[in-house]
């Protein structure tokens, strides 16, 4: 439940007012999120559909559903690169997939995916360790937009040279360009590497756990969570993974600190990759 404290200012009455009315007229919830993260992106919203307050947007909000996934957009973080912090992967590829690989099948549950450049990641290093036909692959993001954009698959051709180049840190066995055909301004990703992939709206913040899976990457989506939200999401991590299952995190993340610390231990600190104990093991309820 929405509460305005005495003596907040404007823009902390009108920032309540706002994710209070997109929760309620769209069911997008970011009560809990960063109140500093978000008032720097609903600002930014404000120039852009050109009101002269904060409070303007509540009319944007409220009478033009069209402009919400603009505005989801503005709200949402969007953008990373392939393979970055190739530390990462390269942990991922040289000891996180052999102990996956010893599962018959795979998942992997890649928690806001945002423009795909970290789903095509992992698909290629999976691709690589030949467990393509084995790895289902469940790419979730709040944005509508941004989950398309990852369908696609179709990235700036500027991009590539930092793409490949973190490829090759990550320990790649090949050439990114193995993986895309590309033009004077473009580069399509391979459509063979969505074969087993599943691109879906989920919001950390209100939906619940879908399916057991063997890896959940959700790398800087934390951070622009509040304690109790990042606890939430934590929550169904831990409910999503089996005893030996993996959680890879963005490189200002953490498990430490959270109500679900002795979920996990650590398997890669310095890489934020942890391991699913077999404490506090959660009943979840799975998608049919």
């Amino acid at each position: 439940m929405m509460v305005i404290r005495s003596g907040d200012s404007l823009n902390d009455i009108e920032l309540d007012l706002i994710v209070e009315a997109i929760w309620r007229r769209y069911q997008y919830d970011f009560r809990d999120y960063s109140r500093a993260s978000l008032l720097r992106r609903l600002e930014r919203a404000q120039a852009h559909f050109g009101v002269a307050h904060l409070s303007g947007l509540l009319d944007v909000i409220l009478h033009d559903s069209a402009s919400l996934p603009v505005l989801i957009g503005f709200l949402t973080i969007q953008v990373s690169d392939m393979f970055r912090d190739p530390e990462y992967f390269r942990m991922i590829r040289e000891t996180v997939i052999p102990h996956l690989a010893t599962w018959p099948t795979i998942k992997v549950w890649i928690a806001g995916c945002a423009n795909g450049e970290e789903f095509y990641s992992l698909a290629i290093l999976f691709r690589e360790a030949g467990l393509e036909d084995r790895t289902m692959f469940y790419c979730t993001d709040i944005s509508r937009p941004a989950l398309a954009k990852a369908e696609a698959g179709i990235f700036d051709i500027e991009r590539i040279a930092g793409f490949s180049r973190n490829y090759r840190e990550a320990g790649g066995k090949g050439s990114l360009s193995d993986y895309y055909t590309a033009n004077s301004n473009v580069a399509r990703f391979d459509p063979a590497l969505r074969r087993r992939a599943v691109f879906a709206d989920h919001n950390l913040a209100s939906d619940a756990v879908f399916s057991e899976v063997q890896l959940v990457s959700s790398r800087n989506v934390l951070i622009y969570f509040d304690r109790a939200l990042q606890d939430r999401a934590l929550g169904l991590f831990a409910q999503s993974l089996p005893p030996g299952g993996f959680l890879g995190l963005g490189s200002k993340e953490t498990v430490a600190f959270s109500a679900e610390t002795e979920c996990f231990s650590d398997f890669a600190p310095a890489e934020k990759i942890w391991r699913r104990t077999t404490h506090h093991v959660q009943e979840a309820a799975f998608a049919e």
